[in-house]
C-alpha cells in the first residue's frame, strides 16, 4: 500500500515522503495514529501545497537568520578566565558562557546547543566559533578569551579572628 507521511515515524520514513508499506502497517498503526494518509492524487495535491508552503517559511527563516548572522559575524565576544601558566585557562570556556555572552551583546536569547566549537578553548587567545541559526545559515563569531586579573586575596585569617573570641565568649556561657 502506498502511503504519504503526515509526521516523522523513527526508522521508517520523515514527513512529506511517499513510501510503500504492508496493508496492515498502514491499517492498523499509521492511519489510526494519523502518522500517514493514503497516496491518492487529493493527498498528493495537499502534499505538494504543503512543501511550497514549508518551502516558503524556511525562506522566510533563512532570510531573519542570514541578517541576524551578519550582525553575530560583527561581534567580538570577550570572556575573561583565570590562567596559568603557557596561557592555559583552568578548566574551559564553555558553550553556555558563550551564549550568555552573546544575549548581553545582541539582546538575543541564542541556545547554548547550536553554539559549535571544534575543540574545548582551553587557552587564552582569539578562538573562532560557529552559530547555527537555522538549517541553511550558520554565523561564524570571534571569542577572544583574556586573563581574568587575579584580585588580591582578602584577609580572612582577621576575620576568623575577630570570630573567634565570639565563639570562646558563647562556650564559656
Amino acid at each position: 500500500m502506498k502511503v504519504i507521511f503526515i509526521e516523522d515515524v523513527p526508522n521508517v520514513a520523515s514527513a512529506g515522503d511517499v513510501k510503500k508499506v504492508a496493508n496492515g502497517y498502514a491499517r492498523n498503526y499509521l492511519f489510526p495514529k494519523k502518522l500517514a494518509a493514503l497516496a491518492t492524487d487529493a493527498e498528493m495535491k495537499k502534499l505538494e501545497s504543503r512543501q511550497q508552503a514549508e518551502t516558503r517559511r524556511q525562506a522566510g527563516v533563512d532570510q531573519e537568520a542570514q541578517a541576524f548572522a551578519q550582525l553575530l559575524g560583527e561581534q567580538t565576544v570577550i570572556l575573561k578566565a583565570r590562567a596559568g601558566t603557557k596561557d592555559r585557562i583552568y578548566g574551559s570556556i564553555t558553550n553556555a558562557a558563550i551564549a550568555k555572552e552573546l544575549k548581553r551583546l545582541t539582546g538575543q536569547a541564542i541556545d547554548k546547543h547550536t553554539i559549535e566549537i571544534a575543540e574545548p578553548i582551553k587557552v587564552l587567545g582569539e578562538h573562532k566559533v560557529s552559530v547555527k541559526l537555522a538549517k541553511n545559515v550558520t554565523a561564524s563569531v570571534t571569542v577572544v578569551v583574556e586573563p581574568k586579573a587575579e584580585v588580591e586575596k582578602e584577609a580572612k585569617p582577621e576575620t576568623e579572628e575577630a570570630e573567634e573570641p565570639e565563639r570562646e565568649q558563647e562556650e564559656a556561657e
